[in-house]
C-alpha cells in the first residue's frame, strides 16, 4: 500500500466513516449517531499513533470491523460501537469501567468478551484456546460478541497478505477449526464462505490459485448455461404474476475444492460449480406457496433429479436457513443446481441471526436458533473441562449434518447426524439419559448406541438401576452428551471420597509422608486423572494401592515407575509434552520417524535435528507442509490442510514452523494409491510393472478387492516427491481399463 500523507490518512478515516454510516441500516436516532461518532473520536484518539502490520493507521482496522457488522451482518448502535472500541481495552490505555460509564454496560461487557487473556493461568491451555473459551462464555450474556469477533476475523483475514508464513496458518487454521462453524451455526452463509475462502487461500496457496484460475477460465461456458436458462423460466413465472429476481451465483474455489477432495475427480468433472438462485418476492404469508409455485414451474420447463430435492422450507435448518434446493437438467445435458428462496429467506441466509431482529416485531424469530443458543448457554455453565477439551467437544456442537428426530407426542429436535438414542435422551432431560437402557425407534427395541436417522420417531426406555459409566463416552456425539456423563460419574464418584481419603492416608503414614495437597496433586498428575475425586475414587476400590503410589513418590525404592504397567480402564493413553502447554491426545501418536535427520533453518528448510511425518496424512517431498515443535520431541510434518494439523495448530499456535522440503538423494517416504478399474487378466501385471520397472519405485503393500467385474485396489509405495508421483498417476490412468486413479492420505 503507498505512504499517505498524515492530510491523506485523516481524510481517508473520514471516507471510511462516512461509509460506515452509509452502511448502516437498522434503526438512526439522533442520539443513535451522536454516540457512534463519540465512540469513533475515542477509538480514533486511542490509536491516535499505531499502526498495523500493513502500515496504515491502526484506526482502519476497529472502522472497517464496525462496518462489516452493520453493513454485511446487520447489527445496530451497541454492536458498531462495541466493534469501533473492541481494541481500546487491550491495546490502549483505556480501561472497562470508562467504556462503561460513557457507553453503558452493554457495550462493556461486549467488548469484555472480546478482550484477548494476558496471563493465563491455566497452564494447560494456549492463551488462543483460552481466548476462543471466553468468547464463547459471553454466549451466555450477548451473541453479539459472537457476531462482531467474525467481523474482526473477517478484516483480519482480508489484510493477511503482510503477515509471516507461520501467523497465516495459526489465523487460517482457528478460522477453519472454530469461526467458520461458528458462522455456519449462526446462519452467516456470505461470512462463512469468505472466512473459508479467504483461510484456503492462505493455507493452500498454489492449490487455490490454480482453481480460481480454471473457475475463471470456464466462466464463458457457465454465462452461455446460465443465459440459456433463464428466458424460458422467466416466461413462465411472469404468467403467474410473481415478482421475482434471478441470479447466477459461482461457488468459491474453497467448496469447489471439498467437493473434488469428496469425490476424488477433478475440477473438469465437477458440474456444479455455479448456482441459480430464484428469490420470489412476496408478503411473508404468501412467500412459501410462491416459492412452491416457482419450483413447480421451473420443474415443468426442466427435467428434476428427484434424488436431489431438499425441502428446508417445510422443516428450516437448525441455524434458521429456509430455501428448496434442486436440480435439474438443462436440453444441452447440463446439470443445473437451483436454489429457491423468498427474499426474506436470503436476507437470512446471507445475515442469519442477526437478519431475524429485523423480524421480531412480526414474531418471526427463529426458534430453532434460540433453542441452541439455550442449549449451549446451559454447556457452557456446566462445562468444567480442560480448555481445549472443551474447545474439541464445542466444536462438535457445531455440526453441518442435521437430522430431524421425533418425541412419542411429535415434537421435532434437531440433533447431528450420527447422534444416537443416548444423546436423544439427554437432549430430552439429564436424568432421563443418566438411566436410559434403550429406546423404541419406529416400535422397534433398540440399544443405546443406535444411531438415529432423520425422521424416525423416538421412545425412550429407561430404569432406575441404570447409571453412567466410562463406556458412554463412545456412545454418544453430542457435546451436551458428554458434560451430562461426566458430571454424574464425577457425583457418583464423589460417594467413594471418605473411603478413599482415608486409605490414602493410612498409606501415606506408612511411607513416612505428609498427607498434603501437593503429595495428592503429583499423585492426580502422574496417574493422568482429572482431579481428587477420580483418585480417591481409584484408591477405594484397589485399582491404585500402596504399591503404586511408592512408585510415584519414592521412585528410587521401586525398580520401574508404575505408569509405564498400569493401565486404567477409564485412561486413554496420552503422549507428555515435557514443558509443553499440557498433554496432547493418542490421536496424535500416529508418527513415523523418519531415518533421516533434519531441522528447520532460516529459509525453511530442514537440517540436522529429527522430525517425523505424521501419518495421519503422509506428506511427502512436494506437498505444501507446516511443522510443529513440541519440547524434547521430533518436529511434526503435517500437510498444511491436514485435520490434525489444522487442530493443533488453531491450539498451539506459537508452535508452528513455516517449512520446506530440501530434497535428498535416496530417501523416500510412504505413499498410497486407490485404483478403480474394470477387470481384465493381466490387470495387476500391468500396474506393478508401470510403478516398479517404469518407474523404479518400490511396492510395500498391495490389496485388490474384486467385485463383479470392478477392481478397487490400494497401493502403498516408497516414493521420493509429489512431482514423481503425480507423473505415476497420470502413467496409470492411460491403462485402457482403469477407471479412476487417486492419492490416499491416511495409510493403515
Amino acid at each position: 500500500m503507498e505512504k499517505m500523507t498524515p492530510e491523506q490518512e485523516r481524510l481517508e478515516i473520514l471516507r471510511r466513516y462516512r461509509r460506515l454510516i452509509e452502511v448502516w441500516h437498522t434503526r438512526k436516532t439522533v442520539e443513535d449517531r451522536w454516540m457512534v461518532r463519540k465512540a469513533f473520536r475515542l477509538a480514533a484518539d486511542a490509536h491516535r499513533d499505531m499502526r498495523r502490520k500493513t502500515g496504515e493507521a491502526f484506526i482502519f482496522h476497529p472502522i472497517e470491523v464496525a462496518t462489516i457488522a452493520a453493513g454485511e451482518i446487520g447489527l445496530g448502535r451497541t454492536s458498531i460501537i462495541s466493534a469501533l472500541l473492541h481494541d481500546t481495552v487491550e491495546d490502549t490505555t483505556v480501561k472497562l469501567e470508562d467504556i462503561s460509564r460513557m457507553f453503558g454496560t452493554d457495550v462493556a461487557k461486549i467488548i469484555d468478551g472480546l478482550t484477548k487473556i494476558d496471563v493465563i493461568s491455566d497452564k494447560s491451555s494456549t492463551a488462543q484456546a483460552e481466548t476462543l473459551k471466553k468468547i464463547l462464555f459471553t454466549l451466555t450474556d450477548d451473541v453479539r460478541v459472537i457476531l462482531i469477533k467474525l467481523a474482526d476475523r473477517l478484516h483480519n483475514l482480508r489484510t493477511m497478505d503482510v503477515m509471516p508464513r507461520e501467523k497465516q496458518l495459526k489465523v487460517a487454521s482457528e478460522t477453519f477449526f472454530l469461526y467458520s462453524p461458528l458462522a455456519h451455526r449462526l446462519g452467516l452463509y456470505a461470512i462463512k464462505t469468505e472466512l473459508e475462502e479467504l483461510s484456503f487461500k492462505y493455507s493452500q496457496p498454489q492449490i487455490w490459485k490454480d482453481i480460481k484460475e480454471k473457475i475463471d477460465g470456464t466462466e464463458e461456458i457457465r454465462q452461455r448455461i446460465f443465459s440459456n436458462f433463464v428466458p424460458p423460466v422467466e416466461k413462465e413465472l411472469e404468467k403467474l404474476k410473481l415478482k421475482f429476481d434471478i441470479r447466477y451465483h459461482v461457488k468459491s474455489a474453497y467448496s469447489i475444492w471439498q467437493k473434488m477432495q469428496e469425490d476424488q475427480m477433478p475440477f473438469e468433472e465437477i458440474y456444479n460449480t455455479f448456482s441459480v438462485e430464484v428469490i420470489v418476492d412476496s408478503d411473508q404469508e404468501k412467500e412459501k406457496l410462491e416459492c412452491w409455485a416457482a419450483y413447480s414451474v421451473i420443474t415443468g420447463v426442466y427435467t428434476p433429479n428427484n434424488k436431489k430435492l431438499r425441502d428446508w422450507i417445510s422443516t428450516p435448518k437448525a441455524n434458521g436457513y429456509e430455501a428448496i434446493h434442486t436440480t435439474v437438467m438443462c436440453p444441452d445435458g447440463h446439470w443445473v443446481d437451483v436454489h429457491i428462496r423468498s427474499k426474506r429467506m436470503d436476507d437470512i441466509a446471507m445475515k442469519g441471526y442477526a437478519a431475524h431482529w429485523k423480524y421480531k416485531d412480526q414474531e418471526k424469530l427463529d426458534a430453532g436458533l434460540d433453542k441452541w443458543l439455550k442449549r449451549t448457554r446451559e454447556l457452557l455453565k456446566e462445562s468444567e473441562e480442560e480448555t481445549i477439551d472443551f474447545i474439541n467437544d464445542f466444536k462438535k456442537n457445531l455440526f453441518e449434518e442435521e437430522i430431524v428426530v421425533f418425541t412419542p407426542k411429535g415434537d421435532m429436535i434437531t440433533m447431528p447426524a450420527g447422534a444416537t438414542v443416548l444423546d436423544f435422551a439427554y437432549a430430552i432431560h439429564t436424568e432421563l439419559g443418566n438411566h436410559c437402557i434403550g429406546a423404541n425407534v419406529n416400535h422397534k427395541l433398540v440399544p443405546i448406541d443406535y444411531q438415529l436417522k432423520s425422521g424416525d420417531q423416538v421412545q425412550i426406555i429407561d430404569s432406575k438401576v441404570q447409571i453412567p459409566n466410562e463406556d458412554w463416552f463412545d456412545y454418544v456425539r453430542t457435546a451436551r452428551a458428554k458434560t451430562r456423563i461426566k458430571v454424574a460419574i464425577k457425583h457418583e464418584r464423589k460417594k467413594y471420597r471418605s473411603e478413599g481419603k482415608e486409605k490414602l492416608k493410612k498409606y501415606l503414614d506408612q511411607l513416612k509422608l505428609d498427607n498434603s495437597k501437593a503429595i495428592v496433586a503429583k499423585l492426580v498428575r502422574a496417574s493422568n486423572l482429572k482431579g481428587s475425586v477420580d483418585l480417591y475414587y481409584y484408591i477405594a476400590l484397589n485399582k491404585i494401592t500402596i504399591k503404586n503410589i511408592k512408585e510415584i513418590l519414592v521412585p528410587h525404592e521401586s525398580l520401574a515407575s508404575w505408569v509405564r504397567n498400569i493401565r486404567l480402564p477409564f485412561v486413554k493413553p496420552k503422549i507428555q509434552v515435557l514443558g509443553g502447554d499440557g498433554l496432547l491426545t493418542s490421536e496424535d501418536e500416529s508418527l513415523v520417524v523418519s531415518q533421516a535427520k533434519k531441522e528447520v533453518n532460516k529459509n525453511g528448510e530442514f537440517t540436522e535435528l529429527d522430525y517425523s511425518v505424521s501419518k495421519c496424512c503422509n506428506p511427502i517431498p512436494g506437498d505444501d507442509v507446516i511443522g510443529l515443535i513440541f519440547p524434547n520431541e521430533p518436529i511434526r510434518i503435517h500437510k498444511t490442510d491436514c485435520e490434525n494439523a489444522i487442530k493443533l495448530m488453531s491450539q498451539y499456535g506459537k508452535n508452528i514452523v513455516k517449512a520446506k522440503w530440501k530434497q535428498q538423494e535416496g530417501i523416500t517416504f510412504l505413499a498410497g494409491l486407490s485404483i478403480q478399474a474394470v477387470d481384465n487378466i493381466g490387470l495387476a501385471q500391468k500396474i506393478t510393472s508401470i510403478i516398479s520397472n517404469d518407474f523404479n519405485v518400490s511396492i510395500r503393500s498391495l490389496n485388490l478387492l474384486n467385485s463383479k467385474g470392478l477392481v478397487n485396489m490400494d497401493i502403498t509405495i516408497y516414493i521420493n516427491s509429489t512431482e514423481k508421483l503425480k507423473k505415476l498417476i497420470q502413467h496409470l490412468k492411460k491403462i485402457k481399463e482403469v477407471i479412476k486413479v487417486s492419492r490416499l492420505d491416511k495409510i493403515s
